[in-house]
């Protein structure tokens, strides 16, 4: 009889399967063993999905409905709401102490598709009591959504919550809620996502003051009055200035704030700005001169700074960039990418047909490079695909071809699968096409891949272009 594998060596290698749901919910059915070390996985974060479909939201939310104590069961009873009597059965599993992500939101959600259409009065009391049985039961949470909150929710006033929410390392929230609940327990955050409202409550600064390792912030801008923009800014640059040797990573989307203040995190490994117009980058000059040596990823996910201001900044911190993101074409700003940027692994960089050229000086010059982000859109796609398949540098494996409009025929395609087994015939490239979610791959393109996926030339994945992406 062949010999079990231990049950820790099963939860390491089943961690691997986190993302790949298919397989875990077949290892559910090997034996008891591997089911309980599989269910714990999956149910992770469990109400983080967004699935709209009442069936199998029900199947998600009838075991924590199981766990309810009698109390609960009772208090919904006597406000006319009922399930159906399997749902009270023991469940086989705790299934609420395994959850470690929550998003109060995204609960709320799947109580109104699974089977409130019609009783939105009685949504906060389900929600409520929900939230008690797994604040009892998680013994220590390690993610919480609390932005676009449902409900006046106090977690802390809930049976078990301050040991739930001691050791929380990530919280995504509203500028506009009170957080003086959660400031006396919560001083372990790492990664801290703030959605801005039309003011900024005191309590979310005493909750940044007090956190001992903040790495991660995410600044997204929703609405900021301009009779509150200025103490806004002032409450959160102060606030996260603590945090100048801890803090490695910074987001801002459309975000009014000073960047000089950027300049204080000497130890910044990625900065993201993501501004669709670019009067939130017109301060960039206040950054220009600063040296970041520990700067690894660079992205501007929609405007760019000035480019004679880029261009300096990426003269002083372009060599220790592994990753940079440009989202328009700029000549001047693609040749100072392969001067000052040499040792790029990622490159998303925007190319027209009279700046095709530019290609071909940057892979030459960037020998380091794995992987580049092109838009079908803007270039004539046979030559730059020609431009590429002839300059690709060595550790080259793979492309990323964004779908959004228009797609690259399946002649072009396949001239650069011949170019590519020519020049480099024992490396297989990774090819993903990100398109949007109304645009279908032709027919004929996909006959295409499929050969070449075939012969082991290439891998194939397709993505759906959000634009919330990083």
């Amino acid at each position: 009889m062949p010999r079990q594998l231990p049950a820790d060596c099963l939860s390491e290698i089943f961690d691997y399967l986190e993302n790949d749901k298919i397989t875990l919910y077949s290892c559910l059915l090997v034996n008891r063993l591997w089911c309980e070390i599989a269910v714990r996985i999956l149910w992770k974060d469990v109400f983080c999905s967004s699935t709209p479909c009442p069936r199998v939201v029900l199947s998600l939310l009838s075991p924590i409905i199981a766990c309810l104590p009698n109390e609960s069961k009772d208090l919904l009873y006597k406000n006319g709401i009922f399930f159906k009597t399997s749902t009270w059965k023991p469940p086989l599993f705790n299934y609420a102490s395994y959850c470690k992500i929550l998003s109060i939101n995204k609960i709320d959600q799947m109580i109104q598709n699974a089977f409130l259409q019609n009783l939105n009065s009685d949504k906060e009391l389900i929600l409520q009591e929900i939230l008690k049985v797994l604040m009892s039961q998680i013994s220590s949470l390690k993610s919480l959504d609390y932005s676009k909150c449902p409900m006046n929710v106090k977690l802390i006033n809930f049976p078990g919550a301050k040991d739930c929410l001691m050791n929380l390392t990530e919280l995504s929230c509203c500028s506009t809620d009170k957080y003086s609940e959660l400031s006396p327990i919560c001083h372990n955050i790492q990664s801290l996502t703030v959605e801005f409202g039309d003011f900024i409550s005191n309590g979310l600064k005493d909750l940044i003051s007090l956190q001992h390792n903040l790495k991660n912030v995410t600044l997204i801008y929703s609405y900021i009055s301009l009779l509150n923009r200025t103490s806004g800014m002032e409450i959160i640059t102060s606030s996260l200035s603590n945090f100048s040797l801890t803090l490695t990573r910074l987001k801002i989307i459309e975000y009014c704030i000073p960047l000089s203040f950027i300049s204080c995190f000497i130890n910044l490994q990625e900065l993201i700005l993501s501004y669709e117009y670019d009067d939130g980058l017109n301060d960039f000059d206040q950054l220009q001169y600063i040296k970041f040596p520990r700067l690894k990823v660079l992205k501007f996910l929609y405007m760019i700074p000035k480019v004679d201001m880029l261009i300096k900044f990426l003269e002083i911190n372009g060599k220790n960039l592994d990753e940079l993101y440009t989202g328009e074409y700029d000549r001047s700003l693609n040749l100072a990418i392969a001067e000052f940027c040499s040792n790029l692994k990622i490159l998303f960089v925007m190319f027209i047909n009279v700046g095709l050229d530019t290609l071909g000086i940057i892979l030459k010059s960037c020998q380091y490079l794995e992987s580049i982000n092109i838009w079908c859109n803007y270039i004539d796609k046979k030559r730059f695909l020609e431009v590429l398949a002839k300059n690709t540098p060595k550790n080259f494996s793979e492309l990323k071809i964004y779908y959004i409009f228009d797609q690259i025929h399946p002649d072009e395609l396949e001239e650069f699968f011949i170019n590519w087994k020519i020049h480099m015939p024992r490396r297989s490239l990774s090819l993903v096409i990100i398109k949007s979610i109304c645009l279908e791959v032709n027919v004929e393109t996909m006959k295409l891949i499929e050969k070449y996926v075939e012969m082991k030339l290439i891998k194939f994945r397709i993505k759906i272009y959000d634009e919330k992406e990083d």
